[in-house]
Parts: structure tokens; sequence; C-alpha cells
């Protein structure tokens, strides 16, 4: 059975033909490294992890790039408020990146690019756009020029009025049209450090421009399969879409789009203003394991809305949990590594997860009517979905992440000794606590 997909470009689902059946091609769009990642992140991840899983249980190679924006506005700002060195702060929340994702699992992407490593990629492709005529130099700015390219909002289906608008675009005198998009903006004065030389003065990439010099780099003109989240269709990726094709003299740049819908916490928006916003490191710290918060991702077809509710939670810590019944005398080491991958046939219908998950529910089912041979293809099938059920997972105890959060509220309120006496009470308790931005990270000692 064939591959099938939802193409953002087409609006329709189709089966996938990657370009060459022997390796196929898939760039995904990372985190910009200011903030540990958020549960929509999470979301993310979580999907195209699951795509990855199934090309490469298809295909005999898959090259999975998804790249480090390491140079953002975001950035600047963060290492300001925090008084630390760019460097060091995206090196910091890199590395918390990776800790938060492989919690849920995740596997490596095959090449993980960082922006800033690109720069002379990102100045070449900006000069042969302005070469050209697809993109104009002024005031230390290089603009693309939208009306340059006839397939500009193809993707997103939006008319340029309706770009406009929901682009919060830069009113800018010296633009040629309200919707061109910068490719290269100069520096501010107290912006030296996060800049680079180029033909048109020392200044830093646009967003957009990124992505294509990174993955023109390591997947060339034209690939299989762009993936993110569904706010980067516009103006992201349709911006990628135009300068790519333009700069490379292609006729397409990727083949197959595929996007994730919105997460949403208790109804809402994530929002610091409304008190909901959560990172996977907050999740875990509150006794959420991996595990369960894996499961929780697969419950809603991806490309769907999915709402993060308690109620979500405590779903999926009982089927977790149900699951871990069925395989409590379950020995890998003397199972049959042949099981049936089943749950393949599902996530080959436009990564259908929720039927996955029903399919091992099943396997359950029969398990406990008495068909003891479904615990093994139970433990396969989970596994290749990223479900850990046999990991060795101690919970850190409700007891603990109380003192902790109680501790965290005593150093906001700068009561000092009391945070050491809390600190020095979960140590006693055979925990250890590490203070974090923002939050906390337990371990066992």
């Amino acid at each position: 059975m064939s591959i099938f997909l939802i193409n953002t470009l087409t609006k329709v689902k189709e089966e996938f033909i990657p370009i060459d059946p022997l390796h196929v091609k898939m760039y995904v769009c990372g985190p910009t490294v200011y903030d540990r990642p958020h549960l929509g992140n999470a979301r993310s991840a979580v999907v195209f992890d699951t795509l990855y899983r199934l090309l490469k249980k298809v295909y005999p190679k898959v090259t999975f790039v998804r790249n480090i924006t390491d140079v953002d506005d975001k950035i600047i700002t963060a290492s300001e408020l925090n008084k630390e060195d760019i460097s060091s702060l995206t090196t910091r929340i890199t590395k918390y990146y990776h800790e938060d994702i492989a919690a849920i699992s995740c596997v490596p992407p095959t090449i993980e690019p960082r922006a800033t490593a690109h720069i002379q990629e990102m100045i070449e492709m900006i000069e042969s756009l302005i070469k050209q005529g697809f993109a104009y130099p002024v005031e230390g700015h290089v603009l693309f020029n939208i009306e340059s390219f006839e397939g500009y909002g193809k993707l997103s289906r939006r008319s340029v009025e309706e770009m406009i608008a929901g682009a919060r675009v830069e009113v800018a005198p010296f633009k040629k049209h309200p919707a061109d998009f910068v490719l290269w903006k100069p520096a501010k004065e107290n912006e030296y450090h996060a800049s680079f030389e180029s033909p048109w003065g020392r200044g830093r990439p646009g967003w957009h421009i990124e992505c294509s010099a990174m993955s023109k780099k390591h997947l060339g003109n034209t690939f299989d399969i762009h993936g993110g989240g569904i706010d980067l269709t516009f103006p992201h990726h349709e911006n990628e879409i135009a300068q790519s094709v333009c700069a490379n003299n292609s006729v397409e740049f990727a083949r197959y789009w595929v996007h994730n819908g919105f997460l949403t916490v208790d109804g809402e928006k994530m929002s610091k203003s409304l008190n909901n916003f959560k990172t996977v490191r907050e999740a875990l710290n509150e006794g959420i394991e991996g595990t369960v918060l894996r499961y929780f991702y697969l419950t809603t077809h991806y490309r769907k809305p999915q709402d993060f509710t308690q109620k979500a939670i405590d779903d999926a810590k009982k089927a977790v949990e149900r699951f871990r019944n069925v395989l409590s005398k379950f020995n890998k080491e003397d199972s049959d590594s042949t099981a049936t991958l089943e749950v393949t046939e599902d996530l080959k219908d436009d990564l259908n997860t929720p039927a996955a998950l029903a399919r091992l529910h099943g396997y359950a089912d029969q398990f406990f009517k008495g068909n003891e041979t479904m615990a093994l293809h139970l433990y396969r099938n989970a596994e290749f979905l990223g479900l850990n059920l046999l990991k060795d997972v101690e919970a850190i105890p409700v007891e603990i992440i109380k003192l902790a959060n109680e501790r965290m509220q005593a150093k906001a309120e700068k009561n000092w000794q009391l945070a050491d006496s809390l600190r020095g009470e979960i140590e006693r308790k055979g925990y250890t606590i590490k203070d974090t931005k923002g939050t906390f990270e337990i371990s066992k000692l």
C-alpha cells in the first residue's frame, strides 16, 4: 500500500511519489532557539518524527533535515533580557530543545543545520535573486519583489490584499510593493554582535531566506516533502517558495507540503498573558511522563486542532497504564522480533495516528480475552510509534514536585531562606533540583 498525504499545495489527499524512490528527502522548519520548546512546538516535532519513522520503514534511504534558527529578532531580545551572550543563549536553548523532545521519543534528524553556519549560502542566493531581477537592494535592505513572481500566494491561496492584512507587513516607503519581504536587513547600532558582513553592508538575513538556503544546501533545488506548523503556511512557506523557485530557476520547490494544526490549552490559544503558556519541561516537571505526552499528541489527527486539557492527559495516562498491564510479564529479549508492524497501514493513510492507537487497543482487548500472543504485537507496534512502554520510568512523586514549586515561588518572592530549606528537604527525600530559566529539573540522587 502506498503512502497518501494531504498536500497543502493542492488541498487534496495525494499518493506520495518521491522524486527518487531510493532516496526520499524531507525538510521541516525547526526551532528558533530563544526559549525552551512549548507544547505546540512538541506537537510538530512528534508529527514529523512519526512521518520520518514511516518513511524510513518504506524507503531504503531518507534524509530528514530540520534546521536550527539561531539568528533572529527574538533571540536578540532574549539575549538582552537575560544579559547573556547570543552564542551562549542559542547553545543552551538548543541543548534544552534536544533534551525535551528526546523525552517524548523524537529521534534526531539526519542533518540539523544552523542558520549562522550558512550565511554565505544565503548571501549567494540573494545575489542570484538581485541579478535575475527578483530582488532589489535599497537603504541597506534587500527586498524580494513579489510582483516579479507570478505564483505568489499559491500555497496559502490568499490575495495580495489578504496577505498584507494577515502578515502585519512593515510599512516602509522604500518598498516597491507593500508586501515585498526582507531578504537582508541592516544591523542596528546595538546589533553588531548579531550581524554579518555582506555586499549590502553589515546586517543579517531575513527569516525566510534562511530555510531556502539551508534546504538547497542539503537537499538540492527540489525535494520531496516540506513540513511545519500550519501557522508557517503564510508568510514563511509562501515566501520560501517564491525565493527558492526564482533563485534556483526551478519549476517547483517542494512537491508535498505537510502542515500540522494548532494546539490550544483548555480551548484557549497559549499565551503568557492568559497564564496558560506551558513548556515541555514544565509538563514533565509536573509529572507528565514523556510517553504519556507523546500518546496524547497521537490521539488527534495531525491536521486537526488539538486541545491540551487535564482530561486528555488523564485519558492518555490510563491508556499507557493499560498497555503496560498487558506487557507486565512481557520479555522483549525472548520475543519474536518479526511481528508485523500493522500500524504502518494506518500511518500510510495521511498519518492516521488515532486509527493506529485504536489498533493497539484492539491488541490489548484480545490479550485480556486470553490471546497472550497479542502482547508481542502491542509491544512492536507501540515501539514503532515511539511509545516506550517497557522503559524503566520512575515518575517524580507529586510530593517532590509540590516542594519544588513551593521553592520556585519562594525564590520569586526572594525568600532565600525558605528556598534553601525546601531544597534541603527535597535532597533529604532522595532527589536533586537544578534551576533553569523560569523552571527547574528534578532527578533522583
